[in-house]
């Protein structure tokens, strides 16, 4: 029998998707923007999701859930913004933890942007993990590397786990031990997807791992890959990063062209699945995958933590591989739905 999770904030879905790789039934998806939500209806129409400020959410429903996972917004505590940490009515711990509290699942996840792992906020994190404490879990939290787990980018996150002691005491960290394949790799195909003949020649020179991609807010940023000084490290993997594409390059392009990526090589660079659609325009739909929790390193910590609450030996990657439940998508129909290109 699967073990049940409820997601907070869940986006467009990167890790509610890393979970149910990892043998997760959902017992619900709480998402606060609507596009995001049609998202996760789109592609998982089974899926409960709620349209919904998990700060109006009740948990009581839920109560006795195995699992709570949340990916609450990361700009109270991004470099990006202005790290104004509890003062910042982004902060969404207080509001996940009333939910916590009500629901009283057996296990909660938070990850976050390494941000929340600095100095600045120790007495934040100490008061986070004491709160954790009061509602029955001791809490652990670790920056891990995204690529570490198989994901072509460098995306450092902060994750933290808390259980009950008995739990706790079986879990294991996930091992580091997949390679990430570089960016040329990851790319090649759909680079010359078109016909681009300079598209090997181009995969020979963005031959390592992604700089970070960076959704952006509702507020702040569109649908380019970041700031001056990751346009910068994209340049010099042969990408041009001042928009999105709708398409890849075309096989009259010379082939010294610059190219861009498009949505789809952005979403294959989180990990994402290349059947898992986005629903909007391009701005919302790039948002989706740039602040998404890549889907493999999800189900990396999925399979730890059912391990842990199963009581099973944990789950190594050599057995992992095995058990990547969906790489073939299901027969899903997407009639109402608009996806992005």
């Amino acid at each position: 029998m699967n073990l049940s999770v409820l997601e907070l904030c869940a986006g467009g879905g990167g890790q509610a998707l890393g979970f149910e790789m990892a043998g997760f039934d959902h017992a619900a998806v709480v998402e606060y923007e609507e596009k995001f939500c049609g998202t996760l209806r789109g592609n998982r129409p089974e899926w409960k999701v709620h349209h919904k400020d998990i700060r109006e959410f009740s948990g009581g429903a839920y109560r006795g859930v195995d699992l709570i996972t949340a990916g609450v917004p990361c700009p109270p505590f991004s470099v990006a913004g202005k790290q104004l940490g509890s003062n910042d009515e982004r902060d969404m711990f207080p509001a996940a933890l009333e939910i916590i509290a009500s629901a009283k699942p057996r296990a909660i996840m938070f990850e976050n942007v390494p941000g929340l792992a600095a100095a600045k906020f120790a007495e934040y994190r100490d008061d986070l993990f004491q709160k954790i404490r009061e509602l029955g879990y001791e809490p652990e939290g670790r920056l891990i590397q995204s690529a570490d787990y198989g994901v072509p980018q460098l995306r450092p996150r902060f994750i933290i786990i808390g259980m009950a002691i008995a739990d706790w005491n079986r879990f294991a960290w996930p091992i580091p031990t997949l390679d990430a394949k570089s960016v040329g790799e990851t790319l090649v195909d759909l680079m010359g997807a078109e016909g681009w003949k300079g598209a090997k020649a181009w995969a020979k020179r963005a031959n390592v791992i992604a700089p970070t991609l960076v959704g952006g807010s509702r507020l702040h940023g569109g649908p380019d890959l970041g700031p001056t000084r990751a346009k910068a490290q994209w340049r010099t993997l042969g990408v041009d990063g001042m928009g999105i594409a709708n398409s890849a390059p075309p096989a009259d392009a010379p082939k010294d062209f610059i190219p861009k990526l498009t949505l789809r090589m952005a979403a294959r660079i989180q990990s994402f699945p290349d059947y898992w659609e986005f629903f909007g325009g391009k701005t919302a739909a790039y948002r989706q995958i740039g602040n998404a929790f890549p889907p493999k390193v999800a189900q990396a910590f999925g399979l730890a933590i059912r391990a842990a609450l199963k009581g099973e030996k944990p789950v190594t990657w050599d057995s992992a591989d095995q058990m990547r439940l969906l790489e073939k998508p299901k027969a899903y129909k997407h009639k109402r739905m608009k996806a992005a290109k």
